[in-house]
């Protein structure tokens, strides 16, 4: 493991303090909630707040192109918020993944224009692969329907894998020349659809991009890890919150022995998920040779922890947790997708098993 300088700077704790402002005004619980019931109404001005006014849609992409310059740290500090409050915007789609594919240096100058686009807030994009794909696994282009995509509803440019005889190709695809159909998704708050193009739609943006895709999922499983890390920090604190305020038989519930071991136990989980995501985005900052490790740690790690940090909240808020209208029930659709997001915790294990050189089963 590399020496690391993971303590937050003043840059990122001011930004840190302006997400959540921002969140905590226009992001309302029972909003997000409302998703569960299709209404959608609370993406397009909350995207346009962070992506546009705060200027987060390039916060990833070089200053020459028209974004912010800034790294994985800021990124990460950034979905640490919108994992708190279950944002339901395409920054890991977007800002994070479809951006790096454009950072390629086979970008074309058309690739080069979107780049700029996505970078002022101005359009949104999406990669097209299913949503479980991870880093390491091979991306086919392929004719026909691809399923279960993140971003798709949300983004007006598609950027589709295509594979030719001289390799994987990028093509830049407006959203209304494909069919973008919505899938009822366990977490609604970031809806997967089923994505078919036209053959020999689009223009290249990309070429010789396999590098460049594989860059790219790399970075967003490692940037993932930091969303479920503040999913599960909201998870935490709203439970602590609660037991300390809920009384049975005389007492309040957080004095009781089991109630706090296991909060203790979640708090210990909790903060050292804190430290594999945030190791994970500084070795992606500094292009550290440790990165892929990290990123596979931090998954393995941060996804199952969610998910206990997600279960832990509804079970401890008694009756009320398990209520439509109490937003844990959010936080575990939310813990559960991420889970076989980008790669599943056990696909994430056997890729460190690689990276680090252990001998498999028998070896």
């Amino acid at each position: 493991m590399s020496d690391l300088d993971l303590l937050p700077t003043e840059i990122e704790e001011d930004l840190r303090g302006s997400v959540r402002d921002l969140l905590g005004d226009r992001c309302d619980p029972a909003a997000v909630i409302a998703m569960y019931d299709g209404d959608r109404s609370l993406v397009a001005p909350l995207w346009k707040a962070l992506a546009a006014d705060l200027g987060l849609a390039g916060l990833l992409v070089a200053e020459e192109h028209g974004g912010h310059g800034a790294t994985a740290r800021e990124a990460a500090v950034v979905l640490e918020e919108l994992g708190r409050h279950a944002a339901p915007v395409p920054f890991l789609t977007s800002a994070v993944i479809a951006t790096s594919v454009l950072e390629s240096d086979s970008v074309t100058p058309a690739g080069r224009e979107l780049l700029a686009a996505l970078a002022s807030g101005e359009r949104t994009a999406a990669l097209v692969v299913p949503w479980s794909t991870g880093p390491g696994s091979p991306v086919v282009g392929r004719a026909g329907t691809v399923t279960s995509v993140a971003g798709a509803l949300d983004a007006d440019v598609l950027l589709v894998p295509v594979t030719t005889t001289s390799g994987l190709e990028i093509r830049a695809v407006a959203a209304e020349r494909a069919t973008v159909t919505p899938v009822v998704s366990l977490d609604m708050t970031r809806q997967l659809a089923d994505v078919t193009v036209p053959v020999g739609e689009g223009e290249v943006v990309v070429a010789d991009a396999e590098g460049a895709v594989r860059d790219a999922l790399e970075l967003g499983a490692a940037l993932l890890a930091s969303e479920q890390v503040g999913a599960a920090r909201w998870c935490l604190d709203t439970t602590l919150a609660y037991v300390k305020v809920r009384r049975q038989f005389g007492r309040v519930v957080g004095g009781f022995q089991a109630i706090k071991h296991r909060l203790a136990d979640l708090y210990t989980g909790v903060e050292s998920a804190t430290a594999a995501a945030r190791y994970a985005a500084v070795a992606h900052a500094v292009a550290d040779p440790d990165a892929p490790v990290s990123t596979a740690v931090a998954q393995a790690f941060c996804s199952d922890l969610a998910v206990l940090a997600a279960e832990e909240a509804v079970q401890l808020h008694g009756g009320i947790g398990m209520t439509w209208e109490h937003p844990a029930h959010v936080y575990l659709k939310r813990a559960k997708a991420d889970q076989v997001a980008l790669g599943t915790p056990g696909r994430h294990r056997a890729r460190l098993a690689t990276l680090v050189d252990l001998p498999g089963v028998g070896g």
